[in-house]
């Protein structure tokens, strides 16, 4: 199964028209994913068939008009990453909470994989990850900054604490396909700094056109999905999620007798509220006997 990540902003004059026959292509077509629609533009990522999901991206080029086509990170997966097909209409296809940012006016300099190494390696270079600390720890760039943000809506209280920095520095930012990082870096701008960078394509783009001897990634790659990581050959990785609260689980916490399948793990144990405990436990109990009954037990949402 194919799993392709994409957006581009774009004005979208009429986002609830176009949800409602994208919607009807990606069923008709027995695709799975999100896709979320604004006057911004688009972002998804959607699974299935290669000609499938190549059909929703040639109808989303010619309803919005677009000179150059989408195209997106393609990575596969063994199994289904997602449950169900969703194409929701939102303020922004990435919520920084400024939706007056606008990236397709106005963004930093795209960055190839192959001139990233060198820009990185410059002293002088101010290296910003723009995901959340819960990717960050799955794995990043050496060097660089943790915002320390558990929403990517925090970024620009993160971006207006650094109003001390020389804002005449060179500044590269990355995130996972791109999204990110082109609205964090349109941000910057507007907040003085004169030379903004950004990895194009974003760590996936970069993890398959740099070879492994070339790499200077450490660790895995969070995706939001079912896979919860990737590899540098951008397989599923070695991590599972913690269903109580969502953070990625190494080997080494999935062995700590904090950690309980779909009720507990060492990074969210001290922050369980009793209820909630009791409401995981009876959902884990749903789970297992569903198990050996042979069927799925999807249960309602923990919050």
């Amino acid at each position: 199964m194919k799993v392709v990540s994409f957006y581009r902003f774009v004005d979208v004059p009429d986002p609830q028209e176009l949800c409602a026959g994208l919607q009807a292509l990606c069923d008709d077509n027995g695709l799975l994913g999100t896709i979320l629609l604004a006057s911004e533009g688009v972002n998804g990522t959607i699974a299935g068939s290669e000609g499938a999901v190549r059909r929703v991206l040639e109808y989303l080029g010619e309803e919005l008009k677009l000179v150059e086509k989408i195209d997106g990170r393609w990575t596969v997966a063994a199994t289904p990453p997602f449950r169900r097909m969703r194409v929701r209409v939102k303020s922004e296809i990435v919520t920084l909470g400024r939706p007056d940012i606008r990236p397709q006016l106005h963004t930093g300099k795209h960055v190839s994989p192959a001139e990233w190494n060198r820009l990185i390696a410059d002293p002088d270079t101010l290296l910003i990850d723009t995901r959340n600390h819960y990717e960050i720890e799955v794995g990043t760039f050496p060097g660089a900054i943790d915002p320390k943000t558990d929403s990517f809506r925090q970024f620009a209280d993160f971006a207006s604490e650094l109003g001390d920095a020389d804002k005449a520095r060179p500044l590269a930012m990355f995130c996972t396909g791109g999204i990110r990082c082109e609205k964090a870096s349109a941000l910057m701008q507007e907040l003085g700094f004169s030379e903004v960078y950004q990895l194009q394509g974003g760590i996936l783009n970069y993890l398959e056109n740099v070879s492994a001897d070339d790499s200077k990634w450490q660790g895995e790659c969070f995706v939001f999905d079912a896979r919860v990581a990737i590899d540098r050959d951008l397989a599923e990785g070695g991590y599972v999620q913690c269903h109580a609260c969502r953070r990625p689980l190494s080997t080494e916490d999935l062995d700590s007798p904090a950690y309980r399948e779909g009720v507990s793990c060492p990074k969210c144990i001290d922050e369980l509220e009793p209820d909630r405990a009791v409401r995981l436990e009876e959902r884990r109990r749903q789970v297992a006997l569903a198990r050996e009954r042979g069927q799925e037990h999807i249960g309602a949402k923990l919050d």
